[in-house]
């Protein structure tokens, strides 16, 4: 562990983030400053090691978090986590495959995230490259209970100036702007706490083992994504999309599957150029199937869709600031006879998961139309054969509002746009249509394998609640793609 503190010793507690909080280290160290280099958000810390931990060869799989205080206040200073995985995959387990490249891109230690920051001659400031050699922003890992989520926990009564009441939170206490966007303490703790709860048995993965582990998934049945996960490289895809044909089950409780990235320096450094990539990306000019640009993008050739049977640019934003403020928070049931909606008791045109607020945030959809009042895909944006859309709601990629709060407005009509400059749409009609998007739960079958997608980021949220609907839901994904293996269900 790198450490640099004003503190001349700190207190370090290690526990297992599983809801039980078992204690397996309580110690002190000697720490000392160490200065930050001005570009600490692009190369890293390049500190001296505080202290070592030996993790011993029978430790239990699962989160590690730790907490350092200041040994006279007993003030928490910061919080780091690690992953312990099993030898081999344990029994029945699910294997959650933790979004570590989206938790980097919203990570503005240092001075920069994928989104704002002091890097200079960019937008905003934000960085193209950023190291993973550097502490999480504060509240990636931990936050305090009752933070709020992104997603505002009231509709507006009235007309009123969009609220971001997260990042306000967040400006009043010190936390970074992003908590709330990604990361262990938001979403995946959340799964875990909620799984083990259950019974269910969950070996952790990073997207870090997808992109550089010869066969990461060997041995499960159920591989599992949840909450914020839009950042991936092209191998941790094909590593999945293999996963699925030779007969696994993915399970994917996430929304915006949006950018190609790259990894560089043995995954030390993130690259993603988004939404300048035709413009700065070095490999414009010589591997356009590479640049970090969304995966719709005609130059990479890989529709999302063909993963996770959604995307990102027909998807996007609903309950988040100006971003269809008043939407329903749930989706509409349109095929409730799938085994997925077993036992809930929806039917056609029923809404579920609107009092937990799981429809919101960020969503993922395809291109669609209505036949004898079923959505239908496509099948023009890379939609699997056979993709069933089992329910859904509609979403938008532009804020909106009376013409006194634009000044207020986060993000304006940037992804709209950008969606009708990537589907080569880009006439008045086009970018019009860019700005009407949806969320979506789909199911389809390929080679041997099976995909099960809620798509937003806030399904989590029902689980967190114990929405009757989405816990249900959950459970029968969970069971079923778990029923090959013995004594799988809980």
């Amino acid at each position: 562990m790198f450490v640099s503190s004003t503190e001349p010793r700190v207190q370090v507690d290690i526990t297992i983030d599983d809801g039980r909080n078992r204690q397996v280290l309580d110690t002190t160290v000697n720490t000392r400053f160490q200065p930050v280099p001005d570009a600490a958000y692009r190369d890293g810390c390049g500190w001296d090691v505080s202290l070592t931990y030996g993790i011993p060869w029978d430790a239990d799989p699962g989160a590690y978090l730790v907490t350092l205080r200041s040994v006279d206040s007993r003030k928490v200073l910061g919080h780091h986590l690690f992953v312990v995985r099993p030898v081999a995959p344990r029994k029945s387990a699910i294997a959650l495959v933790l979004s570590t490249a989206t938790w980097t891109a919203y990570n503005d230690w240092g001075g920069a995230s994928h989104y704002y920051g002091i890097h200079p001659a960019s937008v905003r400031g934000r960085s193209p490259e950023l190291s993973t050699q550097r502490p999480w922003a504060r509240g990636q890992i931990w936050v305090p209970p009752g933070a709020p989520r992104i997603v505002n926990e009231r509709r507006p009564d009235r007309p009123l100036p969009p609220r971001y009441e997260s990042a306000e939170w967040a400006y009043m206490h010190g936390f970074s702007k992003y908590y709330a966007s990604t990361g262990w303490a938001t979403y995946e703790r959340h799964f875990v706490h909620w799984a083990e709860r259950h019974g269910y048995v969950v070996d952790l993965l990073t997207q870090d083992d997808l992109h550089f582990d010869d066969d990461p998934l060997g041995g499960y049945r159920c591989a599992v994504f949840v909450g914020h996960d839009e950042y991936w490289t092209e191998h941790m895809r094909r590593v999945v999309d293999a996963f699925v044909d030779g007969g696994g089950n993915i399970a994917r409780f996430a929304g915006n599957f949006m950018w190609q990235i790259r990894l560089d320096q043995g995954g030390e450094r993130q690259i993603a150029h988004k939404y300048d990539a035709r413009e700065a990306d070095p490999l414009r000019t010589f591997d356009r199937s590479a640049v970090t640009t969304a995966w719709e993008d005609s130059w990479v050739g890989y529709p999302g869709a063909k993963t996770f049977g959604v995307n990102a640019l027909r998807g996007m934003y609903a309950g988040f600031g100006a971003m269809a403020p008043r939407a329903a928070r749930g989706f509409v049931t349109f095929r409730p006879r799938h085994w997925a909606f077993a036992g809930t008791g929806l039917g056609y045109a029923d809404m579920f998961g609107d009092e937990s607020n799981v429809f919101g945030f960020e969503m993922d959809g395809v291109e669609y139309q209505f036949v004898d009042g079923l959505p239908e895909p496509t099948h023009a944006d890379g939609a699997p054969a056979g993709l069933q859309i089992l329910a859904m709601n509609w979403a938008t990629s532009a804020e909106d509002g009376l013409d006194e709060y634009r000044d207020d407005f986060m993000l304006g009509d940037a992804d709209a746009q950008f969606r009708a400059h990537v589907t080569e749409q880009t006439d008045a009609a086009g970018r019009d249509r860019a700005r009407r998007t949806s969320g979506m739960v789909v199911y389809f079958e390929r080679g041997s394998g099976r995909v099960f997608t809620a798509a937003t980021c806030e399904w989590v949220c029902g689980l967190m609640k114990q929405d009757y609907y989405i816990e249900t839901v959950t459970h029968n994904v969970l069971r079923e793609f778990l029923a090959e293996s013995a004594d799988a269900t809980p």
